[in-house]
């Protein structure tokens, strides 16, 4: 396998194909309602929706180094963490799962068409390199995918 193929191996298991580690992310996000991607276990913890829009900026920004796109596209002003839910609707949930499904989409593209010689070079603005990078965001959303099925747990 090369390095592309590996990469895309690594960020599909973590979101969204199988493998053996377990649950990945979007297989955590399976079946949960409204009330469980807001609950909050204390009143200052992030609740699964913010995490899932937490998991999408971050597939966003590791694009966005492996594209050139500038800062500030994300769909959502703001960085990192976001308060939710807003108004607590099925579709605003939707559509936050709607985005984390777009920004893996927009991520994978990315990766399949980063030029492999490109994969060793430091990224700009950050101490690693480009497959560092993605790497980091497939070990991202597993680590999320275990925070998520936790907080399902809690909740039962």
């Amino acid at each position: 396998m090369t390095t592309t193929q590996l990469l895309l191996a690594a960020i599909d298991e973590a979101y969204d194909k199988r493998s053996w580690h377990g649950t990945n992310l979007r297989g955590s996000l399976r079946g949960v309602t409204l009330e469980q991607a807001a609950y909050r276990v204390v009143s200052d913890s992030h609740n699964i929706w913010e995490l899932v829009v937490h998991a999408a900026y971050w597939k966003y920004d590791i694009r966005r180094r492996l594209t050139g796109e500038k800062a500030h596209s994300f769909a959502i002003a703001g960085s990192n963490f976001w308060t939710r839910p807003l108004e607590g609707t099925p579709g605003e949930w939707r559509r936050d799962l709607r985005l984390l499904e777009d920004e893996h989409a927009r991520l994978r593209a990315a990766v399949a068409a980063f030029a492999p010689a490109r994969w060793t070079r430091k990224a700009p603005g950050k101490p690693f390199n480009f497959e560092g990078l993605v790497r980091g965001v497939a070990a991202h959303d597993l680590y999320h995918a275990g925070q998520i099925q936790l907080l399902k747990r809690l909740q039962e």
